[in-house]
C-alpha cells in the first residue's frame, strides 16, 4: 500500500465566505484533486455564517457534483450543543453525541431531505467537530440510505458493520511517514493567506499522490495497527487535555 492523500472540505453552505471557497476550488481544479464537501443544510451556527446569503449557492454545488467532487451531509445546523465527544472524542462538543435518538434522528433525517429537496444527493455523512455517537450511526442507517462516514481514525478505509469508515486523520496536508489513505480535513470559511499558499505548495509537489473518494479502495477489516493506532491517537488527546 502507497502514501496517497486525499482532501476533504467542511461547512460549505449559503453563509459560506464566497471569495475563499472560489480560492479553494481554483487550486483544487489546477491540480485536479476532487474534495469530499460537507454542506450544512440549515445553518444556525454564527460562526460558519461568514457572508449574506448567497442565492447561487446550491448552483455551485451541483457544478461540484458535475466535476466528480463527492458531497456529505454534514449534520443539520451544525450548532454544538453537548459536551459529550460520542466515539471520535477529538473535541468535547457535539451536535449530535449524547442527544437521545429521537433528537439525532430528526436532525438527520431533515437535513437529508434538505440536501434530496435541491438535488444534492449525498453520499457520506460527517458531524460537526468530528463528534457522534452510536446513536448517529443507528440514526443514519434508519432515515437515510447513506452508508459512508467521513472521520475515525486508521490507515485506510474499513468495514463497521454496514458501513463504510473513511478515515479522516489531520487538519491540513502533510507528508506521512507511513503507508495508507490519509485525509486532511480543511474549512476554507477561516483560512489564511499563507494556508492557501503551503496547500498550494503540497499539491504541487505530490500531485501524482491524490485519490479522488471514488477511487478509494473497498474497505475491509479493521487491521490490528489500525486498532492500536486509534487507541495511542485518543490517549495521546486524553493526555493532552
Amino acid at each position: 500500500m502507497k502514501t496517497k492523500y486525499l482532501i476533504r472540505l467542511d461547512d460549505a453552505c449559503p453563509y459560506m465566505d464566497g471569495d475563499k471557497w472560489q480560492r479553494m476550488e481554483d487550486i483544487l481544479d489546477k491540480y485536479g484533486v476532487k474534495p469530499l464537501v460537507g454542506i450544512i443544510p440549515a445553518n444556525a451556527d454564527p460562526k460558519t455564517m461568514i457572508e449574506p446569503e448567497d442565492p447561487e449557492f446550491w448552483e455551485k454545488a451541483h457544478r461540484w457534483v458535475d466535476k466528480g467532487w463527492e458531497m456529505a451531509l454534514h449534520g443539520f445546523d451544525h450548532v454544538c450543543v453537548t459536551n459529550n465527544g460520542g466515539i471520535n472524542p477529538v473535541h468535547r462538543r457535539s451536535e449530535f453525541a449524547g442527544l437521545t435518538y429521537e433528537e439525532q434522528a430528526r436532525k438527520i433525517g431533515n437535513g437529508y431531505e434538505v440536501l434530496k429537496g435541491h438535488g444534492i444527493e449525498p453520499s457520506y455523512f460527517f458531524a460537526p467537530s468530528h463528534t457522534f455517537d452510536e446513536v448517529t450511526i443507528k440514526a443514519i442507517k434508519d432515515h437515510t440510505p447513506l452508508r459512508k462516514i467521513s472521520d475515525l481514525i486508521a490507515t485506510k478505509p474499513y468495514k463497521r458493520d454496514e458501513f463504510t469508515i473513511v478515515p479522516c486523520q489531520m487538519g491540513k496536508l502533510r507528508e506521512m511517514p507511513i503507508s495508507g489513505y490519509w485525509c486532511a480535513c480543511y474549512h476554507p470559511n477561516i483560512m489564511k493567506d499563507e494556508e492557501f499558499v503551503a496547500l498550494e505548495g503540497f499539491l504541487k509537489e505530490h500531485q501524482q499522490d491524490f485519490l479522488s473518494f471514488e477511487e478509494l479502495p473497498e474497505a475491509g477489516c479493521r487491521s490490528f495497527n489500525d486498532k492500536l493506532l486509534s487507541f495511542a491517537y485518543y490517549t495521546l488527546r486524553r493526555i493532552k487535555g
